[in-house]
């Protein structure tokens, strides 16, 4: 029986290691799902750098195995092995194929960047805070309500004092070019919560609330340690400096809750240091706007009043309902209390 040539059967390794490696990196599933217009563009690098991984993998790992089997000791040859000195022309070769890949993902990696705006931002204006001090029973976290004005009022002196500052991060794509954004939202990294300002309803919140399909600009500070704010589901994650405004400018592109987590270690509870960032449709999140300006802009009543003006039963009323009895109940205990 005739020997396959060496030079064919290296041909169909080589075209079955790259038909392996394509099918992996375009099914590997180790990213959570796409929920942004950056996030293509990741994954897309992504794949590819996965399928480049996959590929080399094959072929260092078939090497081995192969010449562990073609080379392996015959049984009872204690002879010494061939001996043999290095190959220039090898040598040349495997240096020259990883330079080529890690120059070629490194320009690839420059594309992808100034395509999600990381070359936009430059300088930007500061954005005052608003009127958040009526947040803070608003607030998901129970360390981040007592801090709500202190980060408001941190977010509004940076304004006051300093209206242009050097900005890093992702900004406005190139087809958005120096368009202003649909919604601008300041955030402020503490240990261990994340506070969102929204300057120009006068809204503070524990979460970022955005809707879909609009252009959204956050900016990002932070008030004591350095912090990361990560989307993963965005693919975009961009350090809170204190001292410095960082940015991240993206568009959501379905509706849902995504978590929002701090990936730079701040301190013992840093663990702990997570929100959410809310997609709604256009509707639901003019929705919120209003429903949550009206919630944070009433007075508190249960300060408004002395529970010494208040009859008995509209002292007991909030009480009694939490307790399921009802305001007919109430007014009957009342009427048949003794003078």
């Amino acid at each position: 029986m005739k020997q396959i040539p060496a030079s064919l059967l290296t041909l169909l390794a080589g075209v079955l290691v790259t038909l392996i490696s394509l099918w992996v990196g375009q099914n590997h599933h180790l990213l959570p799902e796409q929920a942004s217009e950056q996030a293509p563009l990741v994954d897309n690098f992504f794949g590819i750098m996965v399928t480049i991984g996959t590929a080399l993998f094959l072929v260092v790992q078939g090497a081995i195995l192969f010449f562990t089997i073609k080379f392996r000791r015959p049984a009872g040859d204690d002879t010494d092995g061939v001996p043999i000195e290095g190959n220039f022309s090898l040598e040349i070769f495997w240096t020259a194929i990883p330079a080529l890949i890690v120059i070629g993902l490194g320009v690839y990696s420059v594309e992808v960047y100034q395509q999600m705006g990381g070359f936009a931002p430059a300088t930007s204006m500061i954005s005052h805070a608003g009127h958040s001090t009526h947040a803070a029973h608003h607030a998901g976290s129970a360390m981040a309500a007592p801090m709500l004005a202190d980060a408001s009022a941190t977010t509004t002196g940076v304004a006051q004092s300093d209206s242009k500052v050097p900005t890093y991060g992702v900004g406005a794509t190139p087809a958005e070019g120096g368009k202003t954004a649909d919604v601008t939202v300041n955030v402020v990294g503490m240990q261990y919560a994340w506070i969102f300002t929204y300057p120009d309803q006068g809204i503070t919140t524990s979460e970022l609330h955005v809707p879909v399909g609009k252009d959204v600009q956050v900016n990002i500070s932070a008030q004591d340690v350095i912090h990361s704010f990560w989307v993963p589901q965005f693919r975009l994650k961009q350090d809170a400096i204190p001292g410095e405004q960082t940015e991240l400018r993206f568009v959501a592109t379905k509706i849902g809750t995504y978590p929002i987590v701090c990936t730079e270690l701040c301190g013992s509870y840093h663990g702990s240091m997570r929100s959410e960032v809310i997609v709604h449709t256009p509707a639901e999140y003019e929705q919120w706007l209003t429903e949550t300006q009206m919630a944070q802009l009433q007075p508190d009543h249960r300060v408004a009043f002395s529970p010494a003006e208040l009859s008995a039963s509209e002292f007991l009323a909030p009480y009694a309902a939490e307790m399921g009895v009802d305001g007919h109940s109430l007014a009957q205990l009342h009427l048949d209390r003794p003078s």
